[in-house]
């Protein structure tokens, strides 16, 4: 006589897709622009009151675009960047130079985060 025997599936965990990595966020343009701004300020060793008086401004207006809570209008990018001895066209390169090392830096960031292999890693388990 054949023995019957009662078989049940082992439960399984339901099957999770895998999940994008998140995109590091990019820096907001006025963020890096004010930045930027208040480098070029800091250097010359100049006050908000001059540089933004220089440039036909409130020191309270400069101040705001230099923590980047203010989005200037290209006419007062202008302005600024004439105030602070450079062009619009420096200005933007230096801005643009900014975000190309800040994007660069996320990424490395992003890549190496713990819990990641990439290739060429080695492993070693410890006892």
């Amino acid at each position: 006589m054949a023995e019957r025997a009662n078989v049940y599936p082992l439960r399984r965990e339901p099957q999770r897709e895998p999940q994008p990595e998140p995109r590091p966020q990019e820096p907001l343009w006025r963020e890096v622009l004010g930045r930027r701004l208040r480098a070029l300020r800091q250097e010359q060793q100049e006050t908000l009151s001059e540089t933004a008086a220089r440039a036909g401004l409130s020191p309270q207006y400069l101040s705001e675009v230099e923590r980047g809570r203010k989005e200037p209008s290209s006419e007062m990018i202008a302005a600024l960047a004439g105030a602070l001895g450079t062009t619009l066209i420096g200005l933007t390169e230096q801005v643009a130079t900014d975000l190309r090392r800040q994007q660069a830096l996320a990424s490395r960031v992003s890549r190496t985060r713990p819990g990641r292999t990439r290739p060429g890693d080695i492993l070693a388990l410890a006892a």
